[in-house]
């Protein structure tokens, strides 16, 4: 990925490798900012461990969190998925190539005649 270090691209493909996490990260990306607690409520786990979680998203920069009271909000920071974005993209131009070949061989093929 570009502009950063290989410990960090570590660290953004080693928490998106988690369900729980990548579920963490849709939820703040469809409803936006919210608090530990509001996360909590989608998973059947305690609240400590989906903190783990948490830490794991906040040290790889896909999550911020900010301190309201004595709530922790947590917020989606979508630019470590843009280098992923970034490093997946020359593999999507691969399979798009495969898949193109294999239309045009399909398209060479005769048709069967179910007569």
């Amino acid at each position: 990925m570009k502009g950063t270090d290989t410990a960090a691209e570590d660290r953004v493909f080693a928490a998106l490798a988690n369900t729980t996490r990548r579920e963490v990260l849709r939820l703040l990306r469809e409803e936006g900012p919210q608090p530990v607690q509001d996360l909590a409520d989608h998973f059947d786990m305690r609240r400590p461990s989906l903190s783990e979680h948490l830490k794991v998203l906040r040290e790889a920069g896909l999550v911020s969190e900010q301190r309201s009271g004595r709530q922790r909000i947590y917020r989606l920071e979508a630019a470590p998925l843009a280098e992923v974005q970034d490093w997946l993209h020359p593999y999507e131009r691969f399979w798009r190539g495969r898949m193109k070949e294999l239309g045009a061989l399909l398209d060479r093929m005769p048709d069967d005649d179910p007569a």
